[in-house]
């Protein structure tokens, strides 16, 4: 079982049996809502996540998110959701920018 930790909603904990899903999935599947602009195809930035812990279990950068990194709009302690899956334990934030209106943040 894989635990996610979103930090700045509450300490709020995703308990995972199944993490071969982009973690973007996970995180809606447990009825967070979370942003992403183009449906989570990698063609945006909005549904980044800043990696506080755990980044080593996290699946390789991808080619969409290494073209990010190359503009800029991607920093080394953030990644897709869309495009990541998780192999063990992570701590999350969401990014200020990308914060929604309806969702109380810590």
């Amino acid at each position: 079982m894989v635990k996610i930790v979103i930090e700045n909603l509450g300490q709020k904990e995703i308990m995972v049996n199944d993490p071969t899903k982009p973690l973007l999935r996970l995180i809606q599947e447990a009825g967070i809502d979370w942003m992403t602009d183009c449906g989570g195809k990698g063609r945006c930035t909005t549904c980044k996540a800043i990696v506080v812990a755990g980044g080593e279990n996290l699946t390789p950068v991808t080619p969409a998110e290494l073209k990010y990194k190359a503009m800029g709009a991607l920093h080394s302690n953030e990644r897709l959701t869309c495009q990541v899956r998780v192999r063990g334990d992570i701590c999350l934030r969401v990014p200020e920018e990308f914060k929604l209106k309806h969702m109380t943040y810590s």
